[in-house]
């Protein structure tokens, strides 16, 4: 008999409203993922340790473990901090790197994985993925994917709003990786899951065409959704593809080339988004990402994050270092550091002209 259908991994629960952090005793136990109440939680000394306190009397059977930084080497000791204590399960309550670190240490002592994200900064809250800083800059590392996840807006609308715009950026820059997955299909032969980029590509276009802003609980469940879409498509598709393409590669090249003076991920990739459509010709939907990102008040010039266009122009022409094996725009035009600086002065007018500036 052919198979009809597939198992796709994702969370057994996903939790987003207002309030939600008030009900996770209850989650836990009704989805059978901790009955006894016994957790190692994962938190940072600023956010978590708040959220510590109004937290613990509710589970009272938890042990608190601080995490001091998002490397591999604080992963694998939280890991081994967590790994004697017979917990049920491990949960991640922060932001990215507090996130990550929680899902590649569950990874490590084979414990399933409760993600509670305190902001919106990234799509890695539920991603099959743990990007963590390493001896040589950093590194991505393949774990499973949260059983459960929880986005309270209250606490979303109380962390910085630089990390939901992070999130819009992050989200948004799906619509040129799936351009590029495509490009590769076409050029290279690669294959695509059709489901991981139609789920991918929803969740993009679903935040690009909202009309709300950060202060406001419809668009932030729209973004928590899209973020969460974008996971479980990374899941589905058994890498990073659907949501990582020329974007990620020039986000990546940012962090390795000024490791000091990277911004957030999201106000990297999202700027790198709208740079890629412009070099594929696609003028009307770099136009419109532009014009997002400056709704929602990220930076659509590297200037507005601390970069000259000399540095723009290297961090380009070494993006394609940073995924070998990976074919996107930047691969297919390969396009020297005069042309890229030539290409760059083209968009940073048609961004003059977009915005009306």
């Amino acid at each position: 008999m052919p198979v009809l259908t597939r198992l796709i991994p994702s969370p057994v629960s996903v939790d987003i409203n207002a309030g939600a952090l008030d009900d996770l005793a209850g989650l836990l136990a009704d989805q059978r993922i901790s009955a006894s109440g016994k957790l190692a939680i994962a938190i940072s000394g600023g956010s978590g340790a708040v959220l510590r306190e109004r937290l613990a009397p509710v589970l009272p059977g938890a042990d608190w473990f601080e995490l001091a930084d998002g490397t591999i080497d604080g992963a694998i000791q939280l890991g081994d901090a967590m790994k004697t204590g017979h917990y049920d399960a491990v949960v991640g309550l922060g932001g990215g790197k507090i996130i990550d670190a929680a899902k590649y240490a569950a990874a490590r002592i084979g414990l399933p994985m409760v993600a509670v994200a305190t902001n919106l900064s990234h799509d890695g809250i539920c991603s099959p993925v743990s990007i963590l800083d390493n001896d040589a800059g950093r590194g991505s590392y393949g774990v499973p994917t949260p059983i459960a996840l929880v986005i309270d807006l209250d606490v979303i609308r109380d962390a910085p709003v630089r990390f939901v715009r992070s999130g819009i950026g992050d989200a948004v820059s799906n619509i040129s990786a799936i351009a590029d997955w495509e490009l590769s299909h076409r050029e290279t032969g690669e294959p695509i899951d059709g489901l991981a980029a139609a789920m991918a590509r929803t969740a993009g276009e679903s935040v690009l065409r909202h009309p709300g802003g950060c202060g406001d609980d419809d668009f932030l469940t729209v973004l928590s959704e899209g973020l969460v879409l974008s996971g479980i498509a990374m899941s589905i598709a058994g890498h990073t593809r659907p949501s990582s393409g020329a974007c990620h590669e020039i986000s990546h090249a940012f962090d390795l080339l000024y490791p000091k003076r990277s911004a957030l991920h999201g106000e990297q990739v999202g700027l790198g988004a709208a740079f890629a459509m412009h070099l594929r010709g696609a003028h009307e939907q770099a136009a419109l990402i532009v014009e997002v990102l400056r709704r929602h008040g990220l930076p659509v010039l590297p200037t507005e994050i601390g970069f000259s266009e000399d540095e723009f122009v290297k961090a380009v022409e070494y993006a394609p270092q940073t995924r070998p094996g990976r074919y996107t725009i930047l691969e297919h035009l390969d396009l020297s550091s005069d042309a890229i600086r030539d290409a760059y002065a083209d968009y940073a007018k048609a961004v003059s002209q977009t915005l009306g500036g």
